[in-house]
Order: structure tokens, then C-alpha cells, then sequence
């Protein structure tokens, strides 16, 4: 039997939502075990979070600093460490873990500002150490294989690409804890939507088509009065190749729960799937019926294989995605010599997919500032909002 790593985890205490589901996701497949935590700012709900999961006092910690040196410093510490906080402790967290030697599993954005993701960069090449970041969509098998099916051509040229990312349940203010700091530029940074879900939804169209965004044009919204940060993100893009695409992503589209969506269309075929009903997906090839491809049936390709658990008609969704991007990351951190700033190898998203996530919500808040102006992911610099 393979010996279970040893994870610990910085937030995710009473009431926080990611939190548990990263736990949950970690433990489906048996790869790892939660034995150490940082789990709250606050050293009483930090204690009291911790005696819940079941974590042994002297593996309890009130802050996150003292986390990675003790850690570091024990015959039987972490193997990686979780971040599941909001995005302004991102980076210092990364930074602590990275600094100790320890591998870092973290939640996205990769951090609250371009200048963060590039010092995680660096650290993660100085460290030898991985980051991973849990874009948890990719790890959907028909997500597989809809990059498998368009990296041997099944579409043939792409010339178009649609994604979306709708939710409504900021339609309204909201005081609550996951809101909050969703919203508030101090602790989520610059972006409001187009960081919290906006990111997800370039995430999926870059890991399935593999196309590399040239310019964009992007029109920034707050719908609701008072808000600090967009809530609604229409962006027009413009691939390196000639594809073009467009990405909505909204939370205050009423009726829409979770609706991320993505569709691809080439020259030969074209292919649509959406999270909401994430075991079946439409394949067309040009002149011909359509055809539904369901998760491990007839057609199945091997990437879409290899990540299931149950047999088809069985659903699997989103737990089971986030579980594959922990099982993918144990074996990762199993594989002596792999390279830390490239985990693309078994399909991880890692810095550089965290990069661009950053350089992508600065390239949509400076266009949308300057009355949707095109604009390259490569014009670097932070972006300062204007007081709301």
C-alpha cells in the first residue's frame, strides 16, 4: 500500500465553505490525510475548528507563520498545505509554506494582485517545491475529453470559442461570509466576479483548446448599488491563431445557479458542455447528427477514462473534480525530479495557469477602464480602482 501524505490546511474553519470541500476531496481517493491546520485568524474558532476535524492539539496552530516553521522542522510534518483563505492571504501563506519546503495546494486566484502572483513565481522556482491551483472544472472527465478530442483534431481549426459563467446569488447585497470578502477589494483585490468565477471560465476554455489569448476587450459592470467590486464581466477575445471567442461571467444573473458553459467550435466539428450537467456532452462534426457523449460510454477517450470512479450512467461532478486535482497533485508530489513550475504534464494547473488567471483580471479591468479598449495580457502593471 502507498502511504497516505500528510496534509495541512490554512483556513477553512467553521462556516467557511471551501474549506470543507477541499477536505472532502482529499480524502475521497485515500491519497492523503489532514493532520495539522491554521484553520482561522481568529485563535478561538482556530482551536474550536481544529478539535472538530479531529486534529491534535500540539498540530493546532492561531497562525499560519508558526504552522510552517514548526512543520517544517518535524520528522512527521506536512507533505503540502492547503490554502483555502480569501485571496489577499494567498500569497503570504504560499510564500511561508514555499519558504519552509513545503509543497503548496491553493485555491484560486493564485493571489490578490499581478505583483503577488509573480514573487509565488519566483518562490516556487527557488523552492524546487509545486504549486497547485485548484481549478477543480478541469479535472471533470468529459473536460478531458473534450481537450483530448481537440488536441488529435476532432474539430478540426478552431474558429471560435464561448464560455459562461452565470450565478445570481449576488443579485442583492448580501452580509454574509462568503460574500463579504468576495466584495471587498481589500481582501478579494481588484477583481469582484471576473476574479471569483471569471478566472474559472478562461481556466476552462485555455485547458481544453489550448489557444493563448493575443488581446481582449472587456465591458466591467456593478450592478448592484453600493458594490465596491464588477459583479457582471462581458469580454470580447482575440486567440493567437485567429480563433476568436467571447467569456461572459455573471453573479447577478437571476435564475442561474451554477451555470459554467463552455462551447468550441472548428472548422470540422464543434462541441458544447456545461458543469450543471457535467456527464453528458454534444459533438457535431460538420453535415452529420448530433451526437451525446456521456462520461465513460461509447467513445469514451482515455484522458475521460482515467479520471472516472464509478461506471457510466453513475454520476460524478463536483466533488469527484476536486478530488482528481488532489489525486493528481499526490502523485505529482510522489514524482521525484518533476518539474515545479510546469505540472501540465498529468493535466495540473499550476503557477503559470495562475499567472495568467492574474494577468487576465488586469488585462479586463484596465480595458473595461478605458471604455473597452483591446488590450494584451502582457501590458504588466497593477491596476488601481477608482474610490467607490
Amino acid at each position: 500500500m502507498i502511504k497516505k501524505l500528510k496534509l495541512g490546511m490554512v483556513g477553512g474553519g467553521q462556516g467557511a465553505f471551501i474549506g470543507a470541500v477541499h477536505r472532502m476531496a482529499a480524502r475521497l481517493d485515500g491519497h492523503w490525510e489532514l493532520v495539522a491546520g491554521a484553520l482561522s485568524s481568529d485563535p478561538t474558532r482556530a482551536r474550536t475548528s481544529a478539535a472538530e476535524l479531529g486534529l491534535a492539539s500540539d498540530r493546532t496552530y492561531t497562525d499560519f507563520q508558526e504552522m510552517a516553521r514548526a512543520e517544517s522542522k518535524r520528522s512527521d510534518g506536512i507533505d503540502a498545505v492547503a490554502i483555502v483563505t480569501p485571496n489577499h492571504m494567498h500569497a503570504p501563506v504560499a510564500l511561508a509554506f514555499l519558504k519552509a519546503g513545503i509543497h503548496v495546494i491553493c485555491d484560486k486566484p493564485l493571489a490578490a494582485t499581478l505583483a503577488e502572483a509573480e514573487t509565488i513565481a519566483k518562490a516556487v522556482k527557488d523552492s524546487d517545491k509545486h504549486l497547485i491551483l485548484t481549478h477543480n472544472y478541469t479535472g471533470y472527465p468529459l473536460v478531458r475529453q473534450a481537450r483530448e478530442m481537440v488536441a488529435r483534431g476532432d474539430l478540426g481549426k478552431i474558429r471560435v470559442v464561448q464560455v459562461e459563467y452565470a450565478q445570481d446569488w449576488l443579485a442583492e447585497p448580501l452580509d454574509n461570509k462568503q460574500a463579504d470578502w468576495r466584495t471587498d477589494p481589500e481582501r478579494a483585490g481588484a477583481g469582484g466576479c471576473v476574479g471569483d468565477i471569471g478566472t474559472h471560465a478562461l481556466n476552462l476554455a485555455h485547458f481544453v483548446t489550448g489557444l493563448e489569448i493575443k488581446e481582449l476587450s472587456a465591458d466591467l459592470d456593478k450592478f448592484v448599488e453600493g458594490r465596491q467590486l464588477d459583479d457582471n464581466v462581458q469580454v470580447l477575445l482575440r486567440f493567437k491563431g485567429g480563433a476568436k471567442g467571447m467569456l461572459w461571467a455573471s453573479q447577478v444573473a437571476v435564475g442561474e445557479e451554477n451555470g459554467l458553459r463552455l462551447r468550441i467550435y472548428g472548422d470540422r466539428g464543434g462541441l458544447a458542455w456545461q458543469q450543471e450537467n457535467p456527464n453528458a456532452m454534444t459533438f457535431t462534426r460538420f453535415g452529420q447528427p448530433k451526437q451525446i457523449m456521456t462520461r465513460g460510454g461509447a467513445g469514451a477517450t482515455e484522458a475521460c477514462l482515467g479520471t472516472i470512479r464509478v461506471p457510466p450512467g453513475h454520476p460524478e461532478g463536483y466533488i469527484e473534480g476536486f478530488a482528481t486535482i488532489y489525486s493528481e497533485a499526490a502523485a505529482l508530489i510522489r514524482e521525484a525530479g518533476a518539474n515545479p513550475c510546469r505540472s501540465q504534464s498529468n493535466q495540473l494547473p499550476g503557477i503559470i495557469d495562475g499567472r495568467l488567471g492574474m494577468q487576465f483580471i488586469m488585462a479586463c479591468i484596465r480595458s473595461s477602464m478605458a471604455d473597452a479598449r483591446w488590450t494584451s495580457l502582457e501590458t504588466y502593471g497593477e491596476v488601481h480602482l477608482p474610490n467607490s
